[in-house]
């Protein structure tokens, strides 16, 4: 039974810490929820990597204030977002946020109010929100949870019980709301993820030591991933990097002191690690006092391998010659940037004058920083971006968001139509002529992709086995055979029409070029009115990327 009456902001940590280490550990189910049988089900994995990045932020410094711990979570949810899912879930903590402030404390029915901001927010950041999913989830929580609230405003047991099973209950309503859900026979993987992270919380606030334990390992898998990166922190408040060896600890040491000196850390710093090592510790701390820092280290042991570098002195540097570099050479009219997974499809791109590459795509969706930092990268000044995949869209278009340059998306939902935007690019029209001739581009392009099904599935009047090649037209799966022959030449009955001149194969990484331009040359014969290309695109999982046009 839940005792507290209100967060703080080391309790709201501890909460989100659980939430993302029970999705963590129940990844893999949720990625199995995918709609489609394919091998890249990852909306599990998106939103853990999503929650991941919270975390760091929030574990970086001790954030005792609830407002400040929300904003950190904030500010990390929103960085590492990948996919719909975690741009969903980073919205959904950028709400939280926004109604905690000047909150120290939450009482439930200000937690509940921050839920139903947090539903808002993100139903705003898409275009077009369908219901039965994750939104669907978020949101009937949360008017359940205000509900609630309102009749005990002081009680966060009954809160926490009406929120998993609002949660529970809204979960199995979704097939009914999306009919390929009910076909699939699964529910919605967001909504599936989000429970978990709920779950999470409401262990924590119970005092249930399984999902404590749980939390601890993802909090110590973190610590041991701890990458001190400094070009990536956008908001230095710390100067100094100090970093030193702890050893010889003093006998009376307790593994409270210990404690006690990393709370010492975060009141003077933040970016705090204190790693246990053999025959001591190791730490890590951004400060602005150096001194005071090895001063307390000297109080607990002897300190070695000392290490402090003014990275506040690197970064002017590094700004001062870039704008200089900027100086130098002015903007050019036009950039471009675009995701790309496979070898073969990014020297594609870059022979189309792309100017920055983000690796990623279905198996492995780039987050918003990521691509944020591509198109600042981009000496223009206007900046066109291909997301090539349905599921990295949003993601770009927050990126576009936060970025001060000029930015457009053109919505394009694989590679084969980022290719084509490119190719349709033309330096001396408007950025308004060039948006509409590549989106018109890019839209006329019509795909198939081969891949292999990972679970038994009916699709339709379809039963697929696992193991099964299956043929996708325009990310819907249509075919299915033993071979991959079969399932290409069934594609294309379906998708070439006579007003088509150009057939494209982007062969994957698990294809022979022999196969590749065999079916090339058999494609030829079929359809004499038609080119046909064949290229290396060196993407995994799929065997073929087939784009006609």
């Amino acid at each position: 039974m839940i005792q507290v009456q209100s967060i703080d902001g080391l309790l709201l940590r501890e909460m989100v810490l659980a939430g993302a280490a029970l999705l963590e550990k129940n990844r893999e189910a949720v990625d199995a929820l995918n709609v489609f049988p394919v091998p890249d089900g990852d909306t599990g994995t998106n939103m853990s990597l999503t929650m991941q990045s919270a975390t760091r932020e929030v574990n970086s410094k001790e954030f005792t204030r609830a407002d400040e711990a929300a904003e950190a979570l904030s500010k990390g949810a929103l960085r590492g977002a990948r996919g719909n899912s975690g741009v969903i879930t980073s919205q959904l903590y950028r709400g939280f946020a926004k109604a905690l402030k000047g909150v120290e404390k939450i009482t439930p029915v200000e937690f509940a109010a921050a839920l139903q901001k947090g539903a808002e927010t993100a139903y705003k950041a898409v275009m077009k929100p369908k219901e039965g999913t994750i939104l669907t989830v978020a949101r009937t929580i949360a008017e359940d949870a205000v509900r609630q609230a309102a009749l005990a405003p002081d009680d966060y047991d009954a809160l926490f019980n009406v929120i998993l099973q609002s949660g529970e209950a809204i979960l199995k309503r979704t097939p009914e709301m999306l009919p390929v859900l009910k076909q699939a026979g699964v529910v919605d993987a967001g909504g599936k993820g989000l429970l978990y992270i709920y779950t999470g919380y409401a262990a924590v606030l119970r005092g249930e030591s399984v999902d404590a334990v749980v939390a601890e390992e993802e909090a110590k898998e973190q610590a041991a991933e701890f990458v001190d990166d400094h070009e990536a922190i956008e908001d230095l408040k710390f100067g100094y990097h100090t970093a030193f060896s702890l050893t010889r600890i003093k006998p009376e040491v307790q593994d409270s002191d210990i404690d006690h000196f990393r709370r010492r850390l975060n009141r003077i710093g933040d970016m705090v690690q204190v790693e246990s090592i053999e025959g001591g510790y190791q730490v890590h701390v951004h400060t602005n006092d150096p001194g005071r820092v090895l001063q307390y280290g000297t109080e607990l042991g002897e300190i070695d391998h000392i290490d402090v570098q003014n990275i506040a002195l690197e970064r002017r540097i590094r700004e001062e010659a870039e704008q200089a570099a900027h100086a130098a050479e002015p903007p050019k009219p036009y950039g471009m940037v675009s995701v790309s997974l496979g070898e073969g499809f990014s020297n594609i791109l870059k022979d189309l004058q792309v100017d920055a590459i983000v690796e990623g795509g279905q198996t492995m969706n780039p987050s918003i920083e990521d691509l944020q930092k591509a198109i600042d990268s981009v000496n223009a000044e206007h900046i066109f971006v291909f997301p090539n995949n349905g599921n990295i869209v949003l993601a770009a278009q927050q990126a576009a968001e936060l970025s001060e340059k000029n930015v457009t998306v053109i919505p394009t939902k694989n590679v084969a139509m980022g290719i084509a935007a490119a190719v349709a690019f033309q330096p001396d029209l408007s950025a308004e002529e060039n948006t509409e001739r590549m989106d018109e581009a890019a839209q006329r392009v019509r795909t198939g992709t081969i891949t292999y099904a990972v679970r038994d599935s009916d699709f339709e009047d379809m039963h697929i086995n696992e193991g099964d090649i299956i043929g996708l037209h325009n990310g819907k799966v249509e075919f299915k055979a033993n071979n991959v022959h079969d399932v290409a030449i069934e594609l294309m009955k379906a998708i070439v029409t006579e007003d088509d001149g150009l057939i494209t194969i982007y062969y994957g990484a698990d294809t022979a070029e022999a196969d590749a331009e065999a079916l090339g040359e058999e494609f030829g014969e079929l359809y004499p009115d038609c080119d046909v290309e064949v290229h290396a695109g060196g993407q995994p999982l799929y065997y073929y990327l087939i784009a006609v046009e």
